[in-house]
């Protein structure tokens, strides 16, 4: 990389929160079983759902593969009351529904002749553990053809779900999946920074250590910590001292509390509950509240029929009072160790 390079960030445009108007919400349609084995029908209805409730503030653009599997979906959609008038289906097909992941990294300069681009960032399915990916990984690109736009390519592994922005020119990740050798081994932590500044349009990278037991891709901030505003977090927290979880979840909070925004701030922290251990097949899954996504009208939370259920939806309804919180079953869902935030990537409005 060389300073020469055109980015993103040397354009002016930036990576906005999750928490800034979206036009619309792109999400991949699952279809492979193996990401579910065994019950990838029962997560349709609650897949469904949570477009029902996308559909209700803005656009939702669906990768399919063909018409055959437009046609599912849409008996599916239709089944759940979802809004079709909002729902926009584009024939790319994909490998894996973790559209968080593989999906479009849209960049914006209100001031720019063209004000919204997109990183096509390279995609190796959490460090070569499911291949092949070989469609994933060309999504951004498709879609940028798509929506004639330009897309950059700066030609380094990287996972939407391993970074969280607050808008303010700040990015939250984890060291766990960013510096793991299955990522990008020839780069150290300094030039994997220059590259997030170059091409998220951020000033600031902030590192905690961990993520959850369970979680496939290494640790992704997602399932751990999450702006709700431009100085405020939710950090996911486990009271029983046995868990396995506990130690690496305390570690984060700590760094956490340690950390001091581009303005010197602190972060406010706001601390949310670990649901109970989800165990199917003698597998822990990677169930975590924290893995909700952020709406224009709703903030939809995943559930796991667990008795901490409500005071998480509470806790996440007292950071969000200009949205409803929505609770949808992620109990299937979770099976494939992703829920609502790794299955969706968001189009910032203008």
């Amino acid at each position: 990389m060389t300073n020469k390079m055109i980015t993103p960030a040397s354009l002016g445009y930036r990576f906005p929160a999750e928490f800034a108007p979206h036009i619309a919400t792109w999400l991949s349609w699952p279809h492979k079983e193996a990401s579910w084995p065994g019950k990838i029908d029962s997560i349709y209805p609650n897949y469904s759902q949570f477009v029902k409730y996308l559909s209700m503030s803005e656009k939702v653009r669906i990768n399919v593969a063909n018409t055959a599997m437009q046609a599912f979906a849409t008996s599916h959609l239709e089944q759940a009351g979802v809004n079709m008038q909002q729902v926009e289906f584009f024939l790319h097909p994909t490998n894996d529904a973790w559209c968080r992941d593989h999906g479009p990294a849209f960049l914006v300069n209100q001031h720019a002749a063209i004000p919204k681009v997109i990183v096509d960032w390279n995609y190796n399915a959490w460090g070569n553990k499911y291949p092949p990916y070989d469609l994933d990984d060309v999504i951004p690109t498709l879609i940028g053809k798509h929506l004639d736009i330009p897309v950059y390519h700066p030609g380094i592994v990287m996972e939407g779900g391993s970074v969280e922005f607050n808008g303010a020119g700040t990015l939250l990740t984890s060291t766990c999946c960013l510096l793991n050798k299955n990522r990008n081994p020839h780069l150290n932590q300094e030039q994997i920074e220059q590259y997030l500044r170059n091409f998220y349009g951020v000033e600031q990278i902030l590192w905690v250590s961990d993520g959850i037991i369970g979680d496939d891709t290494d640790g992704h901030i997602d399932d751990t910590v999450r702006f709700v505003n431009a100085d405020t977090v939710i950090t996911v927290v486990e009271t029983d001292h046995n868990d396995e979880n506990y130690e690496l979840l305390q570690t984060n909070l700590k760094q956490l509390k340690a950390m001091r925004l581009i303005n010197n701030k602190q972060l406010n922290i706001v601390e949310l509950p670990m649901p109970d251990a989800v165990i199917y097949e003698g597998q822990r899954l990677p169930a975590s509240y924290a893995n909700f996504y952020i709406s224009n009208q709703y903030v939809i939370v995943p559930t796991f029929r667990c008795n901490k259920d409500d005071q998480a939806l509470q806790l996440i309804a007292s950071c969000f009072p200009e949205r409803e919180v929505v609770g949808i079953d992620s109990t299937d869902i979770i099976w494939g160790l992703g829920s609502f935030h790794c299955l969706s990537q968001q189009e910032p409005a203008l």
